[in-house]
């Protein structure tokens, strides 16, 4: 059954705080209270009478204003840690496109200037001109290779859904590209499911390592994260592994920069697909290892960062949606309430 979104306007009486009535109905969402009040047999849909008979809960206002400024604490301070991370990931992904796209540092040396930002040892690690290849003019002595020649690519697969020796007791982590849906950071910290060691040995790639790039190539092609648990891969992945002459960290951004060219060796007929032999391919620049490995240096720092911010966003969300229905059902006070937040912001 298919539930209709629908929008409605709602004024708050004195006696209510807009925020938690937003809170409210998060909560209220979350455990079907709404769900009586749902009409339609094809589309459920909730009209605006019925929105007018819910039954909310009215504590004091005061007592509502404080509920909301723990929640609103969590929220904020989740927020900031994502706001920061999109700052992260954006700084990295300007110094791969000047180094490796716009190669910034190679036409600097190239007038007789000091590459901007750059120490002298790292300037020198560049060429101070230009070869032809395959990818049009790319720094001297910059190989091009396919990037099946530069990274291993590997899939995955789903053991029998039906079978629960293959799910239980559920030991490894499997991941889907469903999980990489709603991630706010290019880092998968958990997934959904989980296989058992039998369903693990049925999957021919394995468990593959922490750092692993994963790769979405269908429904919908492009989703990327870093793996930060051990884990195995479904057939909706192409996964690069670590040890290649380019690192996974590398490869996040090569991606993303090469996006259009990915999507565009994808087919299929009734979804798009790109099969890891369409992918394989892909002419990849390679640069020297000690240009890369500067490279590494600097990102590595702004997503050792980035990691750890997403891991407390993530904690600091779920103690926000365990919180959020014990305060409205009267099960927390106000003071745990707070004791907990303090405990869990730094």
């Amino acid at each position: 059954m298919k539930i209709q979104k629908a929008l409605h306007r709602i004024r708050p009486k004195a006696s209510f705080d807009s925020h938690y009535l937003y809170y409210w109905f998060c909560y209220a969402a979350n455990i079907g209270l709404l769900e009586p009040y749902f009409t339609g047999t094809t589309i459920k849909h909730l009209t605006g009478k019925a929105v007018a008979a819910l039954e909310v809960p009215q504590p004091p206002i005061r007592t509502q204003q404080m509920m909301v400024e723990v929640l609103r604490a969590l929220d904020d301070r989740i927020t900031h840690l994502r706001e920061t991370n999109t700052t992260l990931e954006t700084i990295a992904q300007t110094l791969f496109k000047s180094w490796f796209v716009d190669f910034d540092p190679v036409r600097a040396r190239m007038e007789g200037r000091a590459p901007e930002g750059m120490d002298e040892a790292t300037a020198a690690l560049f060429p101070d001109g230009f070869g032809e290849s395959e990818l049009g003019l790319v720094p001297r002595g910059w190989q091009v290779l396919p990037i099946g020649d530069a990274v291993e690519a590997v899939g995955g697969a789903t053991p029998d859904t039906k079978n629960p020796v293959y799910w239980e007791p559920a030991i490894h982590c499997w991941t889907t590209p469903k999980d990489l849906s709603g991630i706010a950071a290019p880092v998968l910290l958990d997934t959904e499911r989980k296989l058992s060691d039998q369903g693990l040995a049925k999957i021919g790639s394995g468990a593959l390592p922490i750092g692993t790039l994963l790769l979405s190539s269908r429904a919908p092609i492009g989703y990327l994260a870093l793996a930060q648990v051990p884990l195995a891969i479904n057939q909706g992945y192409i996964a690069m592994l670590p040890g290649g002459l380019l690192p996974p960290l590398y490869l996040l951004f090569w991606c993303r920069q090469n996006m259009e060219n990915i999507k565009g060796r994808a087919n299929g007929s009734t979804f798009m697909e790109i099969s890891k032999k369409a992918f394989r391919p892909i002419p990849a620049l390679v640069p020297p290892p000690t240009v890369v490995e500067a490279f590494t240096d600097v990102a590595s720092i702004l997503f050792d960062r980035l990691i750890e911010n997403e891991k407390q966003a993530q904690t600091l969300a779920t103690l926000r949606d365990t919180l959020l229905p014990r305060l409205i059902s009267g099960q927390l006070r106000l003071p745990e309430a707070l004791q907990e937040m303090e405990r869990a912001l730094p």
